[in-house]
């Protein structure tokens, strides 16, 4: 069946809206009809774009067809509808934890900007900046049988995240099992630096979240809170530096914990 036959998913109500979605360059949050509504451009003999809607109803579709519940999403447009960015929160039945949540984010565009694409995390970032970033990813270009291989490989990343997640799950377990004094929370914050992870600017901003947390969640003395302590600077730069540091992070975490 050709994706443009395939019948609207319906998604049940939405309860909240996942994190993940920044806008720095014009974007605005809209609500789920107004981007169904928005118009696609005829295409050329070499661009064949693809609808936002049909992006997001294979990406949900698939989602529930695999056994995902959708928890929430947000959606945001910019270039006066020509681009779209949104994120879709997901979980498995009887899953029950509270302190982070998985992801998928989506983008398409009108205007030959950028692919159709899709990620999924933990930490997702899908910006208007063009940067897009995750730990599943794939992309498809607007040519001549792009509506034909939507499908495929919204399937075939979708197929992939039950295990990452879980995986994902794990990492986090292992990072909360770690027990991490304070002369080893100061050595991997030297550490973190020495790898880039963060710059020397930001060694006071982390210490401060190790040292007083934020949030209840991350008052034990574990490797899950200095890693929350770090991730809470990366919400003040690019999400593109955050991605490539966060890799880092996750590099220098996993060691500590002895996963890698």
């Amino acid at each position: 069946m050709n994706i443009i036959d395939m019948e609207p998913a319906s998604p049940p109500a939405q309860p909240r809206a996942p994190q993940g979605l920044l806008l720095h360059c014009g974007g605005r949050v809209v609500e789920r009809e107004e981007l169904l509504a928005v118009p696609t451009p005829e295409g050329t003999r070499s661009w064949f774009p693809l609808p936002h809607r049909r992006v997001l109803e294979e990406v949900e579709g698939q989602l529930l067809a695999t056994g995902f519940v959708l928890e929430g999403q947000r959606h945001a447009l910019s270039h006066a509808g020509a681009r779209y960015f949104g994120v879709l929160g997901v979980s498995l039945p009887g899953r029950t934890e509270e302190e982070y949540g998985w992801v998928v984010g989506l983008r398409n565009s009108h205007d030959m900007s950028y692919p159709a694409g899709l990620v999924a995390g933990t930490n997702v970032f899908v910006c208007d900046n063009l940067c897009f970033g995750g730990e599943v990813k794939i992309s498809r270009k607007h040519t001549r049988f792009a509506m034909r291989d939507l499908r495929h490989l919204v399937a075939r990343a979708v197929g992939q995240l039950g295990e990452r997640f879980r995986s994902l799950d794990a990492r986090v377990a292992a990072y909360r099992e770690a027990r991490v004094p304070d002369w080893l929370a100061h050595d991997i914050v030297v550490r973190a630096a020495d790898c880039r992870a963060i710059t020397a600017s930001q060694i006071p901003d982390v210490l401060q979240g190790w040292r007083a947390p934020e949030h209840e969640a991350f008052r034990p003395r574990n490797a899950w809170s200095l890693f929350n302590a770090f991730t809470a600077v990366y919400r003040e730069i690019n999400p593109h530096t955050a991605l490539r540091r966060g890799q880092a992070l996750h590099g220098l975490f996993d060691a500590v914990v002895g996963m890698s």
